[in-house]
């Protein structure tokens, strides 16, 4: 009884008004997932800038310290290699040493008079590199499944429009089919529960 409920409104007046309302949620469904797409695009291009720059500033001071570690053993050879250093020599040498070894930590692990949460060393950005990588790839892991979302959203709504105007119960059924899984697939680029293959 309820099929032939339903297959009664779809060919009875009130078709048009149930389709439209039908199109008007496509429409809202189809607006959250044009947001949510350009969400993870604009996340993803700012994760890649904040990535790139981390990993430059990890890679200058990087440089930094590898060539305070080439002076400190150059000294420190210097230190074994000439025996008639005077003592005043030897000690300029030494503190040399120690200062060359007190930025090489600070470099590598922060300067111990920040924060810890604010320290800049090697370190921690590193681990905010790698931070700032994931971030990126979890934003391009989304925003295919919202594009093809946003596609197959579009595509029922002008099947649906279409089948107003043909009286098309199957354009109908087939915009039902693209919505559903364009709803689906848009739901999946929010949650990402979901790993399709070729996608994200």
């Amino acid at each position: 009884m309820a099929w032939d409920d339903l297959k009664a409104t779809l060919n009875g007046a009130d078709r048009e008004r149930w389709i439209g309302v039908y199109i008007g949620l496509l429409a809202v469904v189809l607006a959250i997932c044009t947001m949510g797409g350009g969400n993870a695009a604009k996340d993803a291009t700012l994760r890649n800038i904040e990535a790139a720059n981390t990993w430059a500033f990890f890679q200058a001071k990087n440089m930094r310290r590898q060539v305070l570690r080439v002076q400190a053993d150059d000294l420190a050879l210097r230190l074994q290699t000439e025996p008639d250093l005077t003592a005043v020599g030897r000690a300029a040498i030494e503190s040399k040493i120690a200062e060359y070894k007190k930025q090489d930590a600070n470099l590598t692990s922060g300067d111990p008079g920040v924060p810890a949460e604010a320290r800049e060393g090697l370190d921690q950005l590193f681990e905010k590199g790698k931070r700032l990588d994931a971030e990126r790839d979890t934003a391009m892991r989304k925003d295919p499944y919202f594009d093809y979302g946003e596609a197959l959203l579009q595509i029922a709504i002008v099947l649906a429009s279409i089948s107003i105007i043909t009286k098309g119960n199957l354009l109908l059924a087939v915009s039902g089919l693209a919505g559903v899984t364009g709803a689906l697939l848009a739901l999946n680029g929010f949650t990402l529960a979901v790993s399709l293959p070729g996608m994200g």
